[in-house]
């Protein structure tokens, strides 16, 4: 029973990186270009799942050069590597 729930514990947190990794590549890609106004909710609720976690790394890491952030490649960074530190940790409980 504790090694079936590890495993879903460790599945949801795949399948959560995966997704949100997702969500935070489109918001880049969505901030760049112009978009028609039909897609205008669609960039508002990447604006609003993925701008308080960018926005924690914009303080932490104030790395800009001129008009380019970033701070979503390292925010990505340190979501991959927290996750991979989560699972790690999870398959020592097996």
């Amino acid at each position: 029973m504790v090694l079936d729930t590890i495993g879903q514990v460790e599945t949801f947190i795949n399948v959560f990186t995966t997704v949100y990794l997702l969500a935070v590549f489109l918001y880049v890609l969505m901030s760049w270009v112009r978009l028609p106004y039909s897609l205008n909710p669609i960039q508002r609720f990447l604006y609003d799942v993925c701008e308080p976690y960018l926005r924690l790394w914009r303080r932490l890491v104030p790395l800009s050069f001129g008009p380019i952030d970033l701070t979503p490649m390292i925010a990505i960074f340190a979501l991959i590597a927290f996750s991979q530190i989560v699972i790690a940790v999870l398959d020592r409980l097996h």
